[in-house]
């Protein structure tokens, strides 16, 4: 039975009254007092991630000209951005790159740029329609002189992310930073016992219609993201071992700030941008104060070979890759996150100065994510 509901405790967060810890502390929490109590004693749990997650955009609409335009091609400081959507309407992919600086600069640029407020040069093309007969344009927009501009990610917060080696003997360059020869280095990207769906991990709190940090400004869970997998292996804990879990992220960018949305560059790959991520746990009953007191060392990861050239797969524990290394084929390696534990920590506590400010109530998910094996299709290597 529930010790209590979601809206039981939205009710003891408008009275002040909500007890709200982080990840970390809840962890403290359930060792000293063990699960049963500790679901008593504590409201919500908030968690917090700020990762490279590359499948992120923006939808911005951007007003009428005069005369009208339907635009069909757009760029965004030399960006490109998708506009077979309707006519002042695009959509900008964060990894896209700019056609004139190259991996330099890229959509995630663009949308720190309009975050921060700064102009960006618009430039848009098209066939011409007796009631869209405008063919180009040049402008610039901002945050302030657009319609709507809200961040939709089609696949954030993976699960577990895994480790990521390289075994051949040449230096790789990928999404998962620099990799070194010969098992040189390992780099992770996971914020561990602070990750969001490794605190609920059969997603009982967590679904469409969740209210999440995301950015700095309040934002919704969308639907599943895509790949969601939640049939991966699990530890008897729940955690999985590899992927699983993805979330389809919305929010107003024109809200949100650079703080916690910041573009990057990975050297000889491409751009990215980490986003910020934080969303609150209730504490139903027992089963999710167990959940959330999980530690880094009870969750597990893969490491694997990032050169596609082997087969290579170690198991191992967050707790060791935070040490700083791992020993692969009997040989220390030196590990190195991808995401920052920081800035991660600072999401879990920004998250908790709001609930308990009565500024963030929690959601009851108007429908779960799939919680089942599922298998994900891969395109046929062959073609046509």
């Amino acid at each position: 039975m529930p010790v209590k509901t979601i809206d039981e405790i939205n009710q003891k967060i408008s009275e002040g009254k909500a007890i709200v810890v982080t990840a970390e502390e809840m962890a403290e929490i359930v060792q000293e007092n063990g699960p049963k109590k500790s679901a008593r004693m504590v409201d919500v749990v908030t968690t917090g991630t700020f990762s490279p997650m590359c499948s992120s955009g923006a939808f911005i609409n951007f007003g009428h000209s005069a005369p009208p335009i339907r635009m069909t091609r757009v760029w965004l400081n030399d960006v490109m951005a998708y506009a077979g959507i309707a006519a002042v309407d695009a959509y900008i992919g964060a990894t896209e790159l700019s056609e004139s600086r190259g991996m330099a600069y890229g959509g995630a640029h663009v949308i720190q740029d309009f975050i921060d407020g700064k102009d960006i040069q618009l430039y848009a093309e098209s066939y011409g329609t007796d009631c869209y007969p405008r063919k180009s344009i040049t402008t610039t927009i901002n945050k302030n002189n657009v319609n709507q501009a809200y961040m939709f990610n089609p696949r954030n917060c993976y699960q577990n992310y895994p480790a990521g080696t390289n075994s051949t003997d040449k230096t790789i360059y990928t999404y998962m930073g620099t990799l070194l020869p010969r098992f040189g280095n390992v780099t992770y990207c996971t914020s561990g016992q602070l990750s969001p769906l490794l605190n609920d991990p059969q997603y009982r709190t967590i679904g469409i219609g969740t209210r999440v940090f995301l950015g700095g400004a309040q934002g919704y869970i969308a639907f599943e993201g895509t790949q969601h997998d939640p049939g991966q292996e699990r530890m008897p804990n729940g955690t999985p071992v590899n992927l699983a879990g993805t979330l389809a992220l919305i929010g107003d960018m024109k809200k949100m700030s650079s703080q916690y949305i910041r573009a990057a560059v990975y050297e000889k790959y491409g751009t990215t941008l980490f986003v910020g991520v934080g969303i609150p746990i209730p504490i139903l009953d027992e089963d999710m104060a167990e959940k959330t007191g999980i530690t880094d060392k009870d969750i597990y990861t893969t490491i694997v070979d990032k050169s596609g050239q082997t087969t290579f797969s170690q198991r191992v524990s967050y707790q060791e890759l935070r040490s700083g290394s791992v020993t692969i084929q009997g040989r220390k390696v030196p590990t190195a996150p991808l995401s920052s534990m920081k800035k991660a920590r600072e999401i879990a506590q920004e998250l908790k100065q709001q609930i308990q400010a009565g500024e963030f109530l929690l959601t009851n998910p108007v429908e779960y994510l799939p919680n089942h094996q599922k298998r994900l299709n891969k395109l046929d290597i062959r073609g046509d």
